[in-house]
């Protein structure tokens, strides 16, 4: 079973590394509360896998997620694949290809983290998400 592994919002464009959160509001077409970095509709919430960035050697935060998902590959999941972690249920819209910036982090980390940056999401339903809450795929959306 997936988990939530760590939670980050970042408060400010440009502020560097996002900060941890034991647990978020989800906000229906907004992204989490408080993060300066959500774009909506489709740029909402960046899910990553906590395995890709053990692989590397990434810091939690340092690439500006929102989700560490423990347990699942979030690569593999579907554009149009919704997900319901605690009480908010997100829709998955693209995949997070690395920008330039990776590089300023770690020389090179942008060619590593081809396909391995993360997910995208909307948040469809609102609500809390807390660190350890399972993360279960439930079905996707129509139309996409």
């Amino acid at each position: 079973m997936a988990t939530v592994a760590g939670l980050f919002v970042s408060p400010g464009r440009g502020s560097g590394r996002s900060e941890p959160r034991e647990r978020v509001r989800a906000i229906e077409g907004q992204g989490f509360e408080g993060c300066a970095h959500a774009r909506p509709p489709r740029r909402e919430v960046l899910f990553v896998s906590k395995e890709h960035l053990d692989a590397l050697g990434v810091e939690p935060g340092a690439i500006r997620e929102n989700v560490i998902v423990e347990g699942a590959d979030v690569q593999s999941w579907p554009v149009g694949q919704r997900v319901q972690v605690g009480d908010a249920l997100l829709e998955i819209t693209m995949v997070c290809d690395p920008c330039h910036r990776m590089d300023e982090l770690k020389p090179g980390l942008r060619a590593l983290l081809d396909d391995k940056r993360g997910m995208l999401a909307h948040v469809v339903e609102g609500g809390e998400v807390a660190l350890d809450d399972a993360i279960e795929l439930v079905d996707r959306a129509s139309g996409v």
